[in-house]
């Protein structure tokens, strides 16, 4: 992605089991975010971010409160390289 940034992020709380991942593609998609999501071994969602500074801003909002059956307690975001993803997917548990 040539003017888009990027994220890795850990979100912790009541986070699996709860529609997290699926809601968190489905909102990605709509505003047009790349990357990819997955359940850790220990109970947090580990996700990548590509997009413009803006709608990432925006996927970090929705992300603290997730689906309705989600209690987040933790987002924690830092800034990495762009990988070039070009779409968005949920990828397999981290087992």
């Amino acid at each position: 992605m040539r003017d888009g940034a990027a994220r890795h992020g850990l979100i912790s709380g009541r986070v699996q089991g709860v529609y997290y991942r699926e809601s968190t593609r489905q909102e990605a998609q709509r505003l047009g975010i790349t990357g990819w999501v997955r359940n850790l071994g220990d109970g947090r969602v580990e996700c990548h971010l590509e997009g413009s500074v803006e709608v990432l801003a925006h996927l970090e909002r929705w992300l603290w409160q997730g689906p309705a059956a989600a209690r987040v307690t933790g987002v924690e975001l830092e800034e990495v390289a762009c990988a070039g993803f070009t779409d968005f997917q949920v990828r397999r548990t981290d087992a």
